[in-house]
């Protein structure tokens, strides 16, 4: 039986920053997980990143960690397909076309772009994103352009099955990706419907652990959105 976990990134760049450069936040985030690893002695078969910068750059504040201290770390082997979905590529594309299809859609952006900067603003934000994703995952509105959430939910999958075809017989592994692969892969090893994919998405924490075990064919959720290494709640973030 092996074990994979996935970790998602720390957190991205804030305040108008460069979202896929590590906060030094994020950094930290990271380096108390290598922190973590090290105390508790563990050991990895085989590591793989997304490519986006933040992805990488986690691993990479882990390995640091763990080699300062003496432990070992596998080459990351590099996916694309563990990449994060475009967001405001959706967000661009399709919030149009559902304001105009759907009241509740136009009303809930009206509120946002009614609102000053600050908690409220934010709060709104994100139940207009809410609403447009649903949309992108029901597919009803065109796409042409950017990837549908049918191509991301299926690349996903596949890079899933590569790594526990790849990693079969007992291995760990761990994969350093973002929220929305995550949540795809929760739910498929739940077999739950497609919107708890993005619902998923939504409660996974910067740097946290998400923990399965499988075999061939079977892939079983142990444990998800852990933060051992982060005990201290001050350093909890989603975005």
């Amino acid at each position: 039986m092996g074990t994979l976990i996935l970790v998602r990134h720390g957190q991205g760049g804030t305040l108008g920053g460069d979202y896929d450069r590590l906060s030094p936040l994020g950094e930290e985030q990271a380096r108390r997980l290598g922190a973590y690893w090290s105390a508790w002695g563990a050991s990895f078969d085989a590591v793989y990143t997304g490519s986006l910068r933040r992805q990488r750059a986690t691993a990479e504040k882990v390995a640091e960690v763990l080699l300062e201290r003496g432990g070992a770390w596998p080459e990351p082997r590099r996916l694309p397909a563990l990449d994060e979905y475009d967001a405001d590529g959706i967000l661009r594309a399709l919030l149009p076309e559902a304001a105009r299809r759907d009241e509740r859609v136009a009303g809930l952006e009206a509120q946002y772009q009614a609102q000053a900067v600050g908690p409220e603003r934010n709060r709104r934000f994100q139940r207009l994103f809410e609403a447009v994703m649903a949309e992108w995952v029901k597919g009803t509105l065109e796409t042409d352009g950017f990837e549908s959430f049918r191509a991301f939910q299926a690349r996903v999958r596949q890079a899933l099955d590569s790594i526990l075809r790849a990693q079969a017989g007992g291995r760990r592994v761990v994969v350093f990706t973002s929220g929305g692969p995550i949540g795809v892969m929760v739910q498929t090893a739940l077999a739950a419907p497609d919107m708890k994919a993005v619902e998923i998405n939504w409660r996974v924490r910067n740097c946290s652990l998400t923990e399965f075990v499988f075999t061939p064919g079977r892939l079983t959720l142990e444990s998800f959105n852990a933060l051992p290494h982060l005990p201290d709640p001050a350093l909890w973030t989603f975005r």
